[in-house]
């Protein structure tokens, strides 16, 4: 039985080769675009859950409290973790993990002696032994217990051993220096990671004997300082958390003990922005969850699509479905009947899905810099099946029901109403849902693309045109040489300014501290960003003064440059007012005055709103050079400074990166969003407009008649344009006031996580429905012209 009914559905698509294509393309294209969101999400949440443990392995952050709400790092103090192992000795497994990301490690050869190779190397790391105790990250060689035991010892990365030795087989014993301080022998090769780690590690030096602070600071929190514990298996996460609660109360000063310690899971840590994690990248569960309503919506529509391009098509097969039912056929045959075409169609559209997804699957993990692979596993084999099963009973159900139901007389004389073929304002019901979607998606893609350009745009408060950020050595005698550097730069052509500080002008990263006020006892309740730079900082990035002047050239903190918001948090209107003032950071360890304030600049992403600022000079600290260079020279002044900065540091590598790319970097996953959303839009218009296209051809077919006479009583071809172009306006004009306070809502509350907005403007609507009639209109012009150029004789012997 089964077999005669796809045999009939074979022949049934081979007279209809026009409708199955149709068919067939917007169903593909749906699924695979629903397909492509699924490997995102899934790829997204598979993050670190190859860990053994993963359910008991939790981070250890900070929570601080503060006036102005609740700031998150995924940092710790340093005597903690030590102190975690003393408090609770029941935890099983405590271990830290420091990121020295971009640091330098130089390869020695066999007799310890420097090589040539030379790397900034991004994903360096110290740890305790007991890391790899807690994460099970898979050893080529060497033991995952003992590999750190031992002081100056590293664990490398296949890839990375490849790289230093050529031979990863070849790496153990062999060693590396970092910096220019210590050398470290290979005692264990990593397997490469997988892509979906939130640790991008290549190299992991030892604590012991390396960077390891033994500082009792319980102030100060570091957000490169992670420490993880391992839970045993009867310890809630509720209960540990109100330890750390009396733990922190314990051990932080009394005045600091509102800033508590909180265990965040290791399943969170991909997902949860505030607490930050190494890889850089976070994908909220808030996308997560858009993502997966635009896909679908986007099948939706495209089984909407089906549906109208079916029920368009049942003028034609009304004397089939009355010979069926003459001959004996009942309605639940016809339905199966119809369901099994639909089958063929789907499984034709999945096929070419596949292969859609696949050729676009590079592009897509270009775009969002992911490495998702398309590997049939048993999830993927479920969510297809799944999918083919939905698709066939949404698609088909409704149109099986609708030619199964025809009388067979009414049928055979082919004398029926729209409302015999399930009737038109279905159909058009129908479209407006599918322009619903599609226009709240393009006004979506249109306020994001706004945004983004606004974040390019927009000024930051100081001169970013043309600055390069090189990253510097900070040994001491590295240091020594930086007058003579900045002296020689200076002489070349197209070089402008040059100076050095800790961090560039906007940075990810950033030092801050709460500090006291003059004769004031106790210390602020908000932070301040200190940016330590030279006194040529504020031409090379031309910060305006409001107040005062800048500090003195000098190599240690002496005197002080405050910005406005600092000056308005501690409560001073007048500027002038601050200087001469004095700020005390770390119980009087610097005590300096105030003698210039200058105008409020970002520091940070314009997401944030701008931070209190306090710079000063500190040579110690200075691993970044900014040079700003003449426009019109930038070629030459780049090499000049490469050959410059490379005659003075022969042993470390040059490296750097202009600034207004650093502060593009800022926004990379709302760049990467608006660019799935131009994509995702696209998708919903093209399938919206086949649907359109099936309810033109449908009001062709059911109006043939009616187009005859009004042609023999004188009616132009524009007038029957109209009358069939008159109702895909009036359906949009109804979908956008679907889309629009949707859209508006939901957008709205998107650009509310930035403290720096565009604000959504008519312009907006008025662009997403112009856009909409265009597109429609070229979709249906073509069958609404050619339905009003038909012959009005051949017209009227229609039947």
């Amino acid at each position: 039985m089964f077999k005669n009914y796809f045999k009939t559905a074979f022949r049934t698509l081979s007279r209809n080769k026009g409708y199955g294509f149709i068919n067939i393309t917007g169903l593909a294209v749906g699924v695979a675009a629903c397909l492509l969101i699924f490997l995102v999400i899934q790829y997204e949440t598979s993050f670190d859950d190859f860990h053994l443990n993963k359910n008991r392995i939790y981070r250890i952050g900070t929570a601080f409290h503060g006036p102005e709400g609740v700031d998150y790092t995924g940092g710790i103090c340093y005597p903690a973790d030590e102190q975690l192992k003393l408090d609770f000795p029941q935890l099983e497994k405590v271990a830290s993990i420091h990121a020295a990301q971009g640091d330098q490690v130089t390869v020695m050869d066999e007799s310890n002696r420097p090589t040539e190779k030379k790397f900034n190397e991004s994903g360096l790391f110290f740890a305790e032994p007991t890391f790899f105790e807690i994460f099970n990250f898979p050893f080529l060689a060497g033991d995952a217990k003992t590999a750190l035991a031992e002081p100056y010892t590293a664990v490398v990365t296949q890839q990375t051993a490849e790289k230093y030795f050529g031979d990863w087989h070849n790496a153990i014993g062999r060693t590396i220096k970092y910096k220019d301080k210590n050398i470290c022998k290979i005692t264990g090769v990593l397997q490469n990671l997988p892509a979906n780690t939130d640790f991008p590690i290549q190299v992991v030096l030892s604590f012991k004997g390396n960077e390891r602070d033994s500082s009792q600071d319980w102030v100060s929190t570091l957000s490169d300082l992670n420490t993880y514990v391992l839970l045993p298996p009867n310890m809630t996460v509720e209960g540990f958390n109100n330890n750390l609660a009396a733990f922190t109360k314990k051990h932080k000063p009394a005045e600091f003990a509102k800033d508590v310690m909180i265990a965040q899971p290791l399943s969170q840590i991909h997902f949860d922005s505030r607490f930050g994690n190494f890889s850089g990248s976070t994908f909220s569960k808030e996308l997560i969850t858009a993502l997966s309503l635009i896909g679908l919506f986007l099948l939706v529509i495209a089984c909407i699509n089906f549906i109208n391009l079916a029920t368009a098509q049942a003028v034609n097969r009304a004397k089939e479905v009355g010979v069926r039912k003459v001959l004996g056929s009942k309605k639940k045959d016809l339905v199966l009947q119809f369901l099994s075409e639909t089958f063929i169609i789907t499984l034709f559209a999945v096929v070419m899905a596949i292969l859609i997804s696949t050729a676009l699957l590079p592009s897509l993990n270009g775009l969002l810099k992911t490495h998702i692979s398309f590997g049939i596993n048993v999830t993927l084999a479920l969510f297809l099946s799944a999918l083919i099963i939905s698709v066939t009973l949404l698609s088909g159900f409704y149109p099986a029901v609708i030619l199964s139901g025809f009388n067979p007389i009414t049928a055979l004389k082919s004398k029926f109403t729209s409302k015999t073929v399930g009737g038109i304002s279905l159909r058009r019901g129908l479209v407006v849902v599918q322009f619903a979607i599609a226009q709240a998606l393009i006004m979506g893609t249109l306020i994001i693309v706004s945004q983004m350009n606004y974040f390019k745009n927009a000024s930051m408060g100081f001169d970013k045109d043309a600055i390069i950020n090189v990253n510097m050595p900070n040994d001491k005698i590295s240091q020594t040489k930086l007058t003579a550097l900045k002296t020689e730069l200076l002489k070349q052509s197209g070089i402008k300014n040059v100076s050095f500080s800790m961090f560039a002008i906007a940075d990810k990263g950033h030092w801050s501290s709460n500090f006291r006020f003059g004769s004031e006892q106790k210390e602020t309740d908000f932070n301040a960003d200190l940016k330590w730079a030279d006194a040529d900082a504020f031409k090379t990035y031309n910060l305006q003064f409001v107040a005062g002047r800048p500090y003195q050239a000098s190599d240690t903190v002496r005197e002080l440059v405050v910005n406005e918001t600092l000056v308005k948090k501690l409560g001073i209107t007048n500027p002038q007012d601050i200087l001469n003032k004095k700020l005390n950071f770390w119980d009087s360890s610097i005590v300096a005055p105030v003698v210039g304030v200058v105008k409020d600049f970002h520091s940070n992403t314009l997401v944030n709103p701008i931070d209190a600022v306090v710079m000063s000079s500190w040579k110690g600290v200075y691993r970044t050079m900014s040079v700003k260079l003449e426009a019109q020279q930038a070629k030459q002044a780049l090499a000049a400074v490469e050959k410059t900065w490379t005659g003075l540091y022969p042993d470390y590598v040059y490296q750097y990166q202009f600034l207004d790319d650093k502060i593009a970097s800022f926004y990379k996953q709302e760049d990467q969003l608006s660019q799935l959303y131009k994509i995702f839009a696209g998708i919903a218009i093209f399938i919206s407009c086949l649907g359109l296209y099936g309810l033109i051809s449908f009001m062709a077919v059911q109006r043939t008649k009616e187009v005859g006479i009004r042609k023999v009583l004188g009616a132009s071809v524009t007038s029957i344009v109209y009358m069939f172009s008159k109702e895909f306006i009036v359906l949009i004009g109804v979908a956008f006031l679907i889309a629009a306070p949707l859209a508006y809502y939901f957008m709205h509350n998107w650009l509310t996580n930035f403290t720096y907005r565009i604000q959504i403007g008519a312009g907006i609507f008025v662009l997403t429905v112009l856009s909409s009639v265009i597109i429609a209109w070229a979709t249906v012009g073509y069958r609404a012209i050619r339905a009003a150029l038909m012959n009005p004789v051949r017209s009227l012997r229609t039947e």
